[in-house]
């Protein structure tokens, strides 16, 4: 469980100007979801969120104060000890902090970098691949949707295939359309996500493959 912390202004003025981020927590894993399931991957989760998703799995990350703030250095450093060269930065919602620095600094180091963002805010940084993941209570910025390598869409209930089809007539032609099942509704979900899917080929199935591997 995080410590109860007060970020100083110093703290505030470096994440505001992205020498220092808040994060949640860091670790290297297999990416268990999305186009680039199976793969080895260093997870920076960055704390601070206002979308605020009701099955959300890590709501510990919501709230950016109750998390240490690290230097730019101090987070790639840590990257680096694993010889994984795929980083992917997730939530929260990475896109609330300035990004520059941290994907300079790790593109320097020889990684590849995704971002996993509900498209709300702005983008910073570069990256090799954005996964967006949208959601119906604070709705993706324009600039993302035409950027998305991949659209992620999460299904909670059978309203959100017809949602699922708003969000896509707004990506690129070559965005990868994805439909996941909500984890606490996969066995209700799932069987109607097959045969949405089989209805409606030009989208694929994405499942949290690390949850039934009991990784994190």
């Amino acid at each position: 469980m995080a410590q109860t912390l007060t970020h100083t202004e110093t703290d505030r003025s470096r994440v505001k100007d992205g020498s220092s981020l808040p994060v949640m927590e860091a670790f290297y894993t297999i990416q268990g979801e999305g186009v680039h399931t199976g793969r080895a991957a260093y997870f920076i989760r960055l704390a601070g969120c206002d979308v605020g998703c009701v099955w959300c799995d890590v709501k510990d990350s919501w709230e950016e104060e109750k998390h240490p703030v690290l230097s730019i250095e101090e987070i790639v450093d840590a990257a680096t000890k694993y010889p994984g060269r795929l980083a992917v930065i997730t939530g929260g919602e990475p896109l609330m902090h300035n990004l520059d620095k941290l994907t300079d600094a790790l593109s320097a180091e020889g990684f590849e970098i995704n971002i996993e963002t509900s498209g709300a805010h702005p983008l910073s940084g570069e990256f090799d691949w954005i996964c967006l993941s949208p959601k119906k209570f604070k709705q993706p910025l324009k600039d993302v949707y035409l950027l998305a390598n991949e659209l992620k869409v999460i299904i909670f209930n059978k309203f959100d295939f017809l949602w699922a089809q708003e969000q896509a007539s707004f990506v690129n032609e070559d965005c990868v359309l994805l439909l996941q099942p909500e984890w606490g509704k996969r066995d209700e979900m799932l069987p109607l996500i097959i045969d949405y899917v089989k209805n409606n080929p030009q989208w694929k199935i994405s499942l949290q493959t690390h949850k039934w591997m009991d990784i994190p």
